[in-house]
C-alpha cells in the first residue's frame, strides 16, 4: 500500500463504526467512511466534541453540524496550502491521501531534464496541478466544475503558484480529449482522477465502469512520443488495484512499453498505528 504519511496539518486521529475522526489543522471533523465496518471503543476525545460532524441520510446525501467551525480554513501541505470548505456529499476541498501520489510524479518531473507537459484531467481543486507545477511542468488543469477550478485558482495563488505554467480550462475531459487529439497536441504525462459517477458542464454523463477503460483508450492517442508517467486514480468499488493494472497494461503500456505498478493508497489512523485504505492508484512510469 502506498501511504500519504508526510502530513503535518492533517490527521486521522480514529476510526470507528462507519466514521472517522480527523483534524485539519486545529479543527477536529467527523465523516463517513464506507470502508470503517469495524466498532471498535472510541478512546479519542475529539469524538465528543468535533468542530464538524456530517451525518448521512437514509434517503442518501446527508448533512452537516457544525459546532465553532469556521466557513473556511487554511492547511498546509509542505509548500502547497490549501482552502477548505466543508460542502455537500461530506467533501472539504482536498484529498489527503492523494500526497504519496504528488511525492511520486514531483520527483519524476524534478529529474526528468526536459521539458514535461502534464494533463491534469478531473483536476478537482488542484493538488495535483500544484505538485506538478512546482516541480516544473506545464500543467493544463481540466474539471467540468466552474466552481472547482476557481478554487484550484486560488490554492495555486495562496501557494506562492499564480505564475506558474498552468492553463484553467472548464470543460468537459472527454471533450477535451477528442479536441485536444484534432488539434493534434500531446502531453508527456496524463494525471485522471475520475468520478465514480458526474456529469459535465452540458450534463454529459460520467459513469466510471462504462467510461473508464474508452477514456484511457483515448488518452493514449495524446501521450507524447516520449512520455514520463501516466497516473489513474479510483474510488470506485470493484475497480481495485489489479483492475487498474490489467487496464493500462492492455491499453498503455503495449503501445509505448513502461513498467506498472497499482496499490491501494491510504493513510495511518493515530490511534492504532494500522492503515486506513483510501481507494487505489495506477501508475506507469516510462
Amino acid at each position: 500500500m502506498w501511504i500519504a504519511k508526510d502530513w503535518k496539518d492533517y490527521e486521522v486521529l480514529d476510526t470507528s463504526d462507519g466514521e472517522k475522526l480527523e483534524r485539519w489543522g486545529k479543527y477536529l471533523l467527523v465523516r463517513p467512511d464506507p470502508q470503517v465496518i469495524w466498532n471498535t471503543e472510541r478512546k479519542h476525545k475529539g469524538w465528543q466534541k468535533p468542530n464538524g460532524h456530517y451525518f448521512r441520510s437514509d434517503q442518501g446525501g446527508g448533512e452537516w453540524n457544525f459546532f465553532n467551525l469556521p466557513k473556511n480554513w487554511d492547511i498546509r501541505y509542505k509548500s502547497f496550502i490549501f482552502h477548505l470548505q466543508p460542502f455537500q456529499f461530506k467533501h472539504t476541498g482536498v484529498f489527503p491521501e492523494q500526497a504519496v501520489n504528488w511525492e511520486w510524479f514531483g520527483e519524476l518531473i524534478r529529474n526528468a531534464g526536459r521539458e514535461i507537459k502534464v494533463l491534469n484531467l478531473f483536476a478537482y481543486t488542484g493538488g495535483a496541478t500544484l505538485a506538478a507545477a512546482a516541480a516544473g511542468a506545464q500543467v493544463t488543469h481540466v474539471d467540468a466544475s466552474k466552481g472547482m477550478v476557481a478554487w484550484a485558482k486560488e490554492n495555486a495563488v495562496a501557494s506562492g503558484l499564480g505564475g506558474a505554467k498552468i492553463r484553467w480550462l472548464v470543460d468537459d475531459c472527454v471533450k477535451f480529449v477528442e479536441r485536444e487529439i484534432r488539434r493534434g497536441n500531446h502531453y508527456e504525462a496524463i494525471i485522471m482522477d475520475p468520478p465514480s459517477y458526474g456529469r459535465g458542464p452540458k450534463g454529459e454523463i460520467w459513469k466510471m465502469e462504462d467510461s473508464i477503460y474508452p477514456f484511457i483508450q483515448l488518452c493514449t492517442r495524446i501521450l507524447s512520443d516520449k512520455p514520463l508517467f501516466f497516473l489513474l486514480n479510483s474510488y470506485t468499488t470493484g475497480l481495485q488495484p489489479a483492475v487498474l493494472s490489467y487496464m493500462l497494461h492492455t491499453e498503455v503500456v503495449s503501445k509505448f512499453g513502461g513498467h506498472v505498478e497499482a496499490e491501494e493508497i491510504g493513510l495511518p489512523v493515530t490511534s492504532t498505528g494500522l492503515v486506513l485504505p483510501c481507494g487505489a492508484a495506477g501508475r506507469v512510469t516510462f
